[in-house]
């Protein structure tokens, strides 16, 4: 039946690109569901696996990203969501969590078969990750207060697309179990 993992897509972030401010208030209001998600996950036993843009640091490793990020303005945003010592870390160059990124070997190596994606931004990285697990057979779940969007409109659409195209389950994060059978 395999187990539940959760990713977090991209929450490490220097916040100093083009749509930062537009995507700030979303990532304030996300920051409790995602941290709530981790909580949860880690009391359960259950992966959790960072999948993080690079920053265009094409020689830098987890730590120096999350360096980068805690050195940017937006600090408060990335300490409450520094990975542990336990998490696992999968660094991106593109959207999805899954391209050209050895994460779908390492969800096998774990046995996870559902993945709760939470994180930025909700009609990108989040929509895109959400068709490339579906496309492998995981079942899916979002975590509908902790993803961030830089347009609500989009953010809305693309929810409704990972749930009807995707049978992705749409769940606030208090409604998501990490048990090993199908959640809650």
């Amino acid at each position: 039946m395999g187990r539940s993992g959760l990713i977090v897509i991209d929450m490490l972030n220097t916040y100093e690109h083009e749509d930062a401010e537009a995507l700030v208030a979303s990532v304030r209001a996300a920051l409790p569901g995602v941290t709530a998600l981790l909580e949860r996950a880690r009391a359960g036993e259950a992966p959790v696996i960072y999948v993080n843009d690079n920053l265009g640091r094409w020689r830098s490793h987890h730590g120096e990203i999350v360096e980068a990020a805690l050195a940017g303005p937006r600090a408060d945003l990335v300490a409450p969501v520094v990975p542990d010592e336990e998490s696992l870390f999968v660094v991106k160059a593109r959207h999805s969590v899954f391209y050209e990124t050895p994460l779908a070997y390492l969800l096998g190596q774990l046995d996870v078969r559902r993945v709760v994606l939470c994180g930025q931004v909700t009609e990108q990285c989040v929509l895109y990750s959400a068709l490339d697990a579906h496309i492998r057979h995981l079942d899916v779940v979002v975590a509908t207060d902790a993803v961030a969007h830089i347009d609500a409109e989009l953010a809305d659409a693309a929810l409704r697309m990972m749930q009807r195209n995707m049978a992705a389950e749409l769940r606030r994060s208090g409604d998501i179990s990490f048990e090993n059978g199908p959640s809650d």
